[in-house]
């Protein structure tokens, strides 16, 4: 029966690992037609020789990797390269959001032989089969791109598919499952968890309208009791963070999930829309607080409605206000994003989010605010169904020239392409709005430090609280140099980097 080998390359801490759900959900596909042993290197440290042991220790048919953009690119380089120079008959699978949006990059590298676009559990399953000449003929397998002797092959692509409701995450191929639990301000120990899929939505900027082309796929509130009970009972999860991609959808759909929550009563954060919470009605919103929600991730993005519209956000600057107002009300705390420094009106838009955001503290001081680089995705990284749909102005740099995006992974593994990838920079950005952007955030989360926050002791924060006000009163953030100082021994934490 065909054997894969599937590895997390490494992007966090040790302390900061939580479940590689990606993986869990593909050998809970693999493992019906096969088998499946994973290697996640953001526990086991040394990921090269991990891989490289599991690969003496058993035989596998493939090795898929899961990759993100960002800072898991160099990892996901070096244990490839390993494993080509180790085992150079293997094949070496890429899936994720990296080969997704960038699918020619990612063949381009003489250590990925095939891509993985969008969803991956059947993809990967068909694949793999076939690989071992007990499948689809490899041209038919959808959802994959190969290298063909004549070049890149793209194979029909594959929409997005609903979970199968029985299925059971394999926890037990991670050794002991509890180390993956955290401490974080929603309780002693957090676990991370799934339900839903995809969004609905077409938000230009956004890796998950590239990956699933706006379809969503929610769980039945029976699967989502029973997993959740496995963590609460089995694992002793206290609370739990879910990395949906939207977790708010119809309020309809909403309210059998709910209840589940708020029979379980676990704290909780997820990601949520402005438009989504303000519909929901009172009763709905007596469930919500019965469920503990504890924080909402809202992507405000901008002020401007001109910006909303051109990203097809598809909400209005008067919602983020309303929301804000309203998560007070219910006692919620909103965790809303922002993107500054957009290729047009640069600076202008960037000092209309500020003035924005102290409306929103003005409202609720307990929104936590997150501050992005507006870095667009590429035209031939949105999905299919939205290439070409909308005009958009070419991005220029500072000099006026084209952006010339990367072509292969080690040119996206550059510091300067990670921090895009990232949101921390852009091409277009000069040296005095990245300071001055640097400035604003620096005096608002010395100002207002995050309630995530567990490390920095109490008398610390209300230190850099005092010390920051006046800044934050009379607008003074250029060269908050004391605070600066100050943060070299106090070092509070980031959620934009750090996350829970």
């Amino acid at each position: 029966m065909p054997q894969t080998l599937l590895i997390n390359p490494t992007i966090t801490s040790r302390a900061s690992a939580r479940f590689p759900l990606a993986l869990l959900h593909l050998a809970s596909a693999l493992d019906r037609q096969g088998g499946s042993r994973i290697v996640d290197g953001n526990v086991d440290r040394d990921v090269v020789g991990a891989t490289l042991r599991a690969l003496d220790e058993q035989r596998f048919d493939a090795v898929g990797l899961s990759v993100m953009g960002g800072p898991q690119l160099a990892p996901a380089i070096a244990v490839s390269q390993a494993i080509r120079a180790h085992r150079p008959d293997l094949p070496i699978v890429w899936g994720g959001y990296f080969p997704t949006l960038y699918t020619e990059a990612a063949l381009a590298a003489p250590y990925v032989d095939y891509a993985i676009r969008g969803q991956g559990e059947q993809s990967l399953v068909e694949l793999v089969a076939s690989l071992a000449g007990q499948g689809l003929p490899l041209e038919r397998v959808a959802g994959v791109s190969w290298k063909g002797e004549g070049g890149v092959v793209h194979n029909a692509s594959r929409p997005i598919a609903p979970d199968d409701p029985a299925r059971q995450l394999p926890y037990e191929k991670l050794g002991d499952p509890r180390r993956y639990l955290a401490r974080t301000f929603l309780g002693r120990r957090t676990a991370a968890h799934q339900a839903s899929l995809g969004c609905r939505f077409r938000c230009t900027f956004c890796g998950v309208a590239a990956l699933f082309g706006g379809a969503t796929h929610l769980p039945t509130a029976q699967r989502l009791e029973r997993e959740l009970g496995y963590l609460k009972y089995e694992l002793g999860a206290d609370s739990v963070q879910f990395f949906d991609h939207n977790f708010f959808d119809r309020e309809a759909d909403m309210i059998p999930l709910l209840e589940v929550m708020a029979k379980l009563e676990m704290p909780w954060w997820c990601y949520a829309r402005a438009d989504a919470l303000l519909n929901l009605s009172e009763r709905t919103w007596e469930l919500v607080r019965k469920s503990r929600l504890k924080m909402a991730y809202i992507g405000a993005e901008s002020p401007s409605g001109k910006m909303l519209k051109e990203i097809r956000k598809g909400t209005r600057p008067d919602q983020t206000l309303a929301v804000a107002e309203l998560c007070r009300r219910h006692g919620v705390i909103p965790e809303l994003s922002f993107m500054v420094a957009p290729p047009e009106n640069t600076e202008e838009e960037t000092e209309h989010t500020f003035e924005f955001i102290r409306e929103l503290k003005r409202i609720n001081p307990a929104s936590e605010i997150i501050v992005y680089v507006y870095t667009p995705l590429p035209e031939s990284s949105r999905h299919e169904k939205d290439r070409g749909k909308r005009a958009s102005m070419p991005l220029r740099d500072l000099h006026g020239e084209p952006v010339v995006f990367p072509s292969t992974p080690e040119e996206w593994a550059q510091p300067r392409w990670v921090d895009y990838a990232c949101h921390a920079d852009a091409p277009w950005l000069t040296d005095a709005l990245r300071q001055r952007i640097h400035d604003f955030v620096t005096v608002l989360r010395c100002r207002y430090p995050t309630v995530q926050d567990m490390r920095t002791p109490g008398w610390a924060k209300r230190g850099l609280r005092t010390m920051a006000s006046w800044r934050y009163r009379f607008r003074r953030y250029d060269r908050p140099w004391e605070l600066d100082l100050a943060n070299r021994w106090v070092k509070l934490r980031m959620p934009q980097v750090s996350g829970l």
